[in-house]
């Protein structure tokens, strides 16, 4: 495979055309489509999809275009890894996903001190769910070069990464500030919060009914909680910004926690930049 081949197919699915994928890479749509027969030919699968739709990754074609772009990425760092820091240390583009809750309260201060040290820098830090393939998936499609992740949830990691520890955080109960008996309001949830670190404790427990409310943010349940709508069982990160009017109950040293941790491929967990990143959250 070529530079401009892997160029090609990270355009095209980013495109989702063979016409918009030429227009991005300043190429003719038959220049693009003969590049990605090419790429089918040398690789024995057929990596996209045609038609009035577009053009969409195959099952082959998705594992082509994620090795295609941590291929790429490595390139673009070359150059900076061969030369070294500068006199102003570091620079150029870092990529970054991360859930919500962990973007607002572990990144701020990482960035800070990364920016410190190394003001050429340019984070680029993208907020994904952690559902499904989550910030890993990310990571593992070449879209991100660190992504902050739970790391003992109910959907394994991709295979190949380097996957480390940060924080163990407790879950805690929420509810309306002053309420009598908070245990028997209705429970209000969101999609996030459904991983293996809280479903074995949460089927013992009785006194949590079914959810009435799901939403689609855990900042959303907490602005609920406070409205009395009900209460809600929540990690410490998404708790740590709790608006007035709620209060915060530990559940004790039996209650769920979650991991959280970052996530990167073995390549670039050497490269100087995500290095010095990681020695940031650690710090």
């Amino acid at each position: 495979m070529t530079f401009p081949e892997l160029r090609v197919l990270a355009a095209v699915d980013a495109a989702g055309s063979f016409t918009a994928a030429g227009a991005r890479l300043g190429l003719t749509q038959s220049a693009v489509s003969h590049a990605v027969r090419t790429c089918e030919r040398k690789l024995g699968a057929v990596l996209f999809d045609r038609g009035r739709h577009g053009a969409r990754p195959t099952e082959a074609g998705a594992r082509a275009v994620a090795r295609a772009r941590r291929i790429l990425r490595l390139l673009e760092t070359m150059g900076a890894e061969t030369r070294g820091p500068g006199p102003e240390g570091l620079a150029g583009p870092l990529r970054i996903a991360a859930f919500r809750s962990a973007a607002a309260q572990l990144l701020p201060g990482a960035l800070a001190r990364l920016a410190a040290r190394h003001p050429g820098l340019a984070p680029e830090v993208r907020i994904v769910r952690e559902i499904g393939r989550g910030t890993a998936g990310e990571v593992a499609d070449g879209r991100a070069d660190l992504g902050i992740a739970t790391l003992d949830g109910t959907q394994p990691l991709p295979p190949g990464l380097v996957a480390v520890p940060l924080i163990t955080e407790p879950y805690s109960l929420v509810h309306p500030a002053g309420h009598p008996a908070p245990r028997s309001l209705p429970l209000v949830d969101w999609a996030e919060n459904c991983g293996s670190y809280t479903r074995d404790w949460w089927a013992g427990q009785d006194w949590i009914p079914p959810a009435t409310i799901n939403a689609e943010d855990d900042s959303v349940v907490l602005s609920m909680v406070a409205q009395g709508l009900g209460m809600a069982i929540m990690p410490s990160l998404a708790l740590a910004m709790a608006p007035a009017g709620v209060t915060v109950v530990d559940l004790g040293p039996t209650g769920p926690r979650r991991i959280v941790g970052y996530v990167t491929t073995p390549e670039l967990a050497g490269s100087a930049a995500v290095r010095e990143l990681i020695r940031a959250l650690r710090s």
